[in-house]
């Protein structure tokens, strides 16, 4: 016998179709409102960054690098938030007890909040890097001692890349010291040592030179922000006088100009006779003493190369003789 089929009234037909368009209503509101977060944030995301920390003198390249770190997060953590959402109201709709389910994620919450402590600091850490603006990617920075150049900020983790091409993964919330080493302009710091019978005003005149003609130039120019500050002469050491000197760079690009700024002291100090020296010493013999002045002659050196070997001669005869003496000894 075939199972009795009842026809829903026209009223049942009714109510399943506004549930049916209900549903479809929730559906396409969340996904125009995904389409909004994805199309209306990033063009947002510079001005309200700029109003909400006042980074008015930021350049536009380094606002956008920050913005798209930050806005590609906050992007995907409220597309989610409209999707749950949709689908638990959907869920509704359709006629199933979402009290169950919304109790279920609340335990889950609960264990997760206890189980992922560290989970949770590590996010929150991370979102205080990103919105205090601290590091950004293609920054160099130092965490916790260990330098490298940022290649990656998540919410959990950051990750460096060291010179030797090493990766270093350091969680957000473990990072205790951070040194930003790129952050908006550079300084490279120069230790010029000249011998201390030198004119270090005239050497402060060099450098300056030097400087001026880099500058000059189409491809230093545009890494180099300021003229060369001469702080002045720093200190005086053992065997020289350290005159300390600085450029204002563009980020990362400190190292490629004070490598071209060596090169070209070393090169001017030559060409002009300034003594940059290495260590020595000096002998005192006090007051009472006399200045002993050793000079040798050609003749004087050959004569004292001869006493020399045959000292030495002496000494490989002294040393083989024993051993000649037990041989013979020694032979049958």
């Amino acid at each position: 016998m075939l199972p009795h089929f009842q026809v829903p009234n026209i009223e049942e037909i009714y109510a399943w179709v506004g549930h049916l368009i209900r549903i479809l209503v929730i559906l396409l509101v969340a996904w125009i409102a995904t389409r909004i977060i994805h199309g209306w944030l990033p063009r947002l995301r510079t001005r309200i960054l700029l109003h909400m920390l006042g980074q008015r003198g930021a350049s536009d390249l380094e606002l956008e690098k920050r913005a798209a770190t930050l806005g590609g997060i906050i992007r995907k953590t409220l597309a989610v938030m409209v999707w749950i959402l949709a689908g638990i109201m959907a869920l509704k709709e359709a006629g199933f007890d979402i009290a169950p389910i919304l109790a279920g994620a609340g335990v889950v919450g609960v264990a997760v909040g206890f189980g992922a402590q560290s989970l949770v600091h590590d996010v929150i850490s991370g979102m205080f890097l990103l919105l205090e603006n601290q590091i950004r990617v293609n920054d160099v920075a130092v965490l916790n001692g260990t330098g490298g150049l940022v290649e990656a900020i998540n919410l959990r983790t950051t990750v460096l890349r060291g010179q030797d091409g090493t990766v270093y993964v350091f969680r957000n919330g473990a990072i205790n010291t951070l040194a930003n080493m790129t952050h908006g302009f550079s300084y490279y710091v120069f230790d010029i040592g000249v011998a201390y019978k030198e004119d270090t005003d005239h050497v402060i005149e060099v450098l300056k030179g030097i400087a001026d003609e880099m500058m000059k130039e189409e491809e230093f120019g545009k890494m180099i922000l300021a003229p060369l500050d001469v702080l002045g002469v720093d200190k005086f050491a053992d065997s020289a006088v350290i005159v300390k000197a600085r450029f204002k760079t563009a980020p990362v690009k400190q190292w490629t100009v004070g490598r071209e700024m060596n090169r070209r002291i070393k090169k001017k100090f030559d060409q002009l006779g300034i003594e940059m020296p290495f260590p020595t010493m000096s002998i005192y013999f006090g007051e009472a003493g006399k200045p002993v002045q050793l000079q040798m002659q050609a003749t004087e050196r050959d004569e004292m190369k001869k006493i020399i070997r045959e000292v030495l001669d002496e000494r490989r005869g002294v040393r083989s003789g024993p051993k000649k003496e037990n041989d013979r000894k020694a032979t049958p």
